[in-house]
């Protein structure tokens, strides 16, 4: 008769345990991943099969100690592994808040920031150009394989944040609370020529009403405005591409 004990089945159950609580993490606050759309048995198929085939590139997790998962330690690098994944989810779900942002200058700049909406994926208020390039982005982030860049950088991961019971030391080392300049910074970089070209357009409309008064600026600026801008956006988004994957490997390399 075959036997084991529970020191056992947690030696073989723990190469597994903690890349899929990782990656399970991820999956659930990751971009794309983690819309309402998805659904939860898909995302636990998805990161089971992921700890699965990511088990010989993996570092040597069997040689951990088994620890009991009633303990407070197992808690604690239970604990640990959904903070690294939701840590990770969060440095993707950054870029697409500057592209997002992007959005938000531009149709300031155009006029259609008045003409907000509720979004139902997200469950909060949005407008039409932020919406617009959300989507764009959500897209162009499935043609460059950023489903591939999320699971190698948690397989990377497990070599720079190891296994412990130190659930906070990822938030030390990365200090994730400091990201948001990011936003801003990639947001002004994405939105600059349209912003650019939205000001000189305004700049020229002054100058008419100055000049030519009888002419009722307000009644065609807001057409040329919004012409203007969306000429602008079918002008840039073919170099969206750039800014997105550098910044989107950039905060990935943070973790390995």
């Amino acid at each position: 008769m075959i036997g084991f004990n529970e020191a056992q089945l947690m030696q073989w159950l723990t190469p597994l345990l903690w890349p899929f609580l990782r990656t399970l993490a991820l999956f659930s606050s990751a971009p794309v991943l983690s819309l309402r759309t998805v659904p939860v048995r898909v995302k636990v198929g998805l990161a089971l099969l992921v700890s699965l085939a990511a088990q010989a590139s993996l570092p040597e997790l069997a040689a951990l100690p088994a620890v009991p998962l009633d303990s407070p330690t197992a808690l604690a690098m239970v604990a640990q592994q959904v903070v690294i994944g939701l840590t990770l989810g969060f440095a993707a779900r950054v870029v697409f808040a500057a592209v997002e942002f992007a959005g938000e200058l531009i149709g300031l700049q155009m006029g259609l920031n008045f003409a907000g909406f509720f979004d139902p994926a997200t469950g909060a208020q949005g407008t039409a150009t932020s919406r617009f390039l959300s989507t764009l982005g959500s897209l162009l982030f499935v043609v460059i394989n950023g489903h591939l860049l999320l699971t190698l950088a948690v397989v990377r991961s497990f070599e720079t944040f190891p296994v412990s019971d130190h659930p906070l030391s990822v938030i030390d080392t990365l200090q994730p609370q400091v990201w948001g300049a990011e936003i801003f910074k990639l947001g002004l970089w994405i939105a600059l020529p349209i912003v650019a070209m939205l000001l000189f357009v305004n700049l020229v409309l002054g100058i008419i009403s100055r000049v030519a008064q009888q002419i009722q600026i307000f009644s065609v600026g807001f057409a040329i405005t919004v012409s203007v801008g969306l000429v602008g956006m079918m002008l840039t988004l073919p170099m969206l591409q750039g800014p997105l994957t550098s910044a989107l490997e950039r905060m990935l390399s943070l973790f390995g």
